[in-house]
């Protein structure tokens, strides 16, 4: 059955207007905003005041004015020493303007986002983590599965080829 012309525009501003509305980005948020939306996943837009390192290797992008205390700056975003190799050099953001995108979680009292990966500068994802509870246990020497998932498990059957007797004797040459 052919369809008609109206079904045709319809089908056709349908198939357009999807893409369209999936390829708008989602806009920055400030600081102060993101404060407020805790383990959500967001886009927020910061000057650098100044990148603060601390002995154990720590990093902080200072996003509060020099006038602003300590105590009263309510965001922060940190980078791990481990993480150090997939951020980068943090110096060159000094005195710039960012758009970082990360999962807001709460830190001693304040709100703040770990930087992970350089690809967050980006619009990209933070770099994966694993929960380590879940490979507790759990070596690469290992054969087994780092899960303890009851679809890998045998069900109690043996190997049904070859198993250990049911060895072929092989005649001697």
């Amino acid at each position: 059955m052919p369809l008609g012309p109206v079904r045709w525009l319809v089908l056709l501003l349908l198939t357009i207007s999807i893409p369209v509305s999936a390829a708008k980005p989602k806009p920055c948020l400030t600081a102060d905003q993101a404060s407020q939306m805790l383990n959500k996943d967001i886009c927020i837009t910061a000057h650098v005041y100044e990148v603060v390192q601390l002995p154990d290797g720590t990093r902080f992008l200072d996003i509060c004015t020099p006038q602003t205390l300590d105590d009263a700056c309510r965001f922060t975003i940190v980078s791990l020493w481990e993480d150090r190799d997939e951020v980068g050099e943090l110096h060159k953001y000094r005195d710039a303007d960012v758009q970082v995108r990360g999962i807001v979680q709460p830190m001693h009292g304040r709100a703040g986002m770990v930087l992970s990966h350089a690809r967050q500068f980006y619009g990209g994802p933070p770099k994966f983590k694993p929960n380590p509870r879940l490979a507790h246990g759990f070596s690469a020497d290992q054969s087994r599965p780092p899960i303890n998932d009851p679809n890998l498990r045998s069900q109690g059957a043996r190997r049904a080829f070859m198993n250990t007797r049911d060895q072929e004797t092989r005649t001697a040459k």
